[in-house]
């Protein structure tokens, strides 16, 4: 285990790329997120009030320090356009070290001021 501090994956579906695009842009804005993949054309079933549905949806990926979750949902809910969006985290058990330390050094929940703050030195990955 490692003595850094834990990353999530967190998982969300959106109905359109349009909003997958936004929702994706605004976690990496925010500085909630390192980096979201986007899984294009699942196909899901589900019942939601009282009704079989059917959908083509596209998964989020969102990687980010598990400290910061309930922002993440925060803003998922405050841009998505579901009722009832999926939200779920999966904690990451292992990591490789240098990955691991730039998802927690992207991802910080800080301002747009206190981004502007920190001077950002390049990393080769």
């Amino acid at each position: 285990m490692s003595d850094l501090e834990p990353i999530s994956l967190i998982l969300t579906s959106v109905g359109t790329e349009q909003q997958a695009v936004e929702i994706s842009e605004e976690l990496i804005l925010r500085r909630l997120a390192t980096c979201v993949n986007m899984v294009p054309c699942q196909r899901s079933i589900y019942r939601w009030k009282g009704k079989v549905c059917e959908d083509t949806e596209y998964i989020l990926l969102v990687k980010a320090p598990t400290s910061l979750f309930e922002r993440v949902c925060d803003a998922i809910r405050e841009l998505h356009s579901y009722e009832l969006p999926e939200i779920l985290s999966f904690s990451i058990d292992q990591a490789e070290k240098t990955f691991h330390e730039w998802i927690l050094r992207m991802a910080t929940g800080a301002s747009a001021d206190e981004e502007e703050a920190e001077a950002e030195e390049p990393v080769e990955y």
